[in-house]
């Protein structure tokens, strides 16, 4: 039977799937949430040491069994998933994406704003093999624009004080580098063939369809994700004062596996002030690395040899 003329062409290989991230458009922060933001978050750090010192060790188990099976175990996957999203929802607070405090849970369900989409799927078990060669480009971008962030922290902290929100460019940029990170660990993890790509954003009339989806791809739910809370109810894990939510919330949370209608990362379009701070992330990561070796050598060089004093016995 012959297909409509406006049916869409299917892809003819395997789809390659990006971790994708969802973190709503920036709006008004309080001010004391912003003041005490890393306070705040030290129990979720804490946390997030635990949980990565186990989920390198079965990240290794993965490794492994993806190495002979071409795929990483369902258990191995579910947990590595979880505590990917947990550590990205930390980061999202920490870098003042959101004014939310994330909950202590791997999987939040659908009220919380900030998602992570990933579809562990088949792997090619000679990049399996390589994984850490061929993730070393990627490691060091990713070091890179972190670093650059985190040397910029306590400017954008000042900025974000002082506004009471996270300017636009300023948004994207962070954004952008979260998604990065992200992506990054999700490919160390296998939990996705995809490598780390698209730093400066996205171009939502070539690779996205009307929602940010793949064009021939349906959105998947998470799994232990639920649909979102009932209208009125604060979302989970809001920070004390938090707005309500409202019967649009809940309609966009009760369509599993959906990117909320307000999400501002799929497609993440950037303008280009956001691609220029994500450029000077990159400089200032850049030039912080070499100021600290350099420092590091120059005390190294300082210390000088260890005196040897002999003693002779006639």
């Amino acid at each position: 039977m012959a297909q409509p003329m406006w049916s869409h062409p299917q892809p003819m290989g395997p789809f390659e799937w990006l971790p994708a991230l969802d973190v709503p458009e920036p709006a008004r922060q309080r001010r004391w949430t912003v003041l005490l933001r890393w306070l705040l978050l030290i129990p979720q750090f804490v946390v997030v040491v635990v949980l990565g010192i186990c989920a390198f060790f079965v990240m290794v188990a993965g490794w492994f069994c993806a190495l002979f099976t071409g795929a990483l175990p369902g258990p191995i996957a579910r947990f590595l998933a979880g505590y990917l999203g947990y550590e990205t929802r930390v980061h999202a607070a920490a870098m003042l994406l959101v004014d939310h405090y994330p909950p202590f849970a791997m999987w939040p369900g659908a009220a919380y704003p900030v998602h992570v989409e990933v579809r562990p799927g088949p792997l090619n078990r000679l990049a399996v093999f390589f994984r850490l060669i061929l993730l070393i480009p990627a490691a060091i971008v990713q070091s890179l624009v972190m670093s650059g962030w985190y040397a910029l922290a306590v400017i954008i902290w000042i900025i974000t004080l002082v506004l009471g929100r996270l300017p636009r460019p300023l948004f994207e940029a962070t954004a952008a580098a979260l998604r990065y990170s992200m992506r990054f660990t999700a490919y160390v993890f296998m939990l996705t063939s995809a490598y780390p790509k698209r730093l400066f954003g996205d171009e939502p009339e070539k690779e996205f369809g009307a929602q940010g989806t793949a064009p021939g791809t349906a959105p998947e739910t998470a799994p232990g994700t639920a649909p979102g809370g009932e209208p009125g109810a604060v979302p989970e894990g809001a920070w004390p004062g938090a707005a309500p939510r409202t019967p649009q919330d809940a309609a966009h949370g009760a369509v599993p596996g959906t990117a909320a209608a307000s999400s501002a990362t799929r497609p993440l379009v950037m303008s280009t002030a956001g691609q220029v701070l994500v450029a000077v992330f990159l400089v200032v990561g850049l030039a912080s690395t070499v100021i600290s070796n350099a420092e590091s050598d120059w005390n190294d060089d300082s210390a000088g040899p260890a005196e040897t004093t002999v003693v002779t016995v006639s």
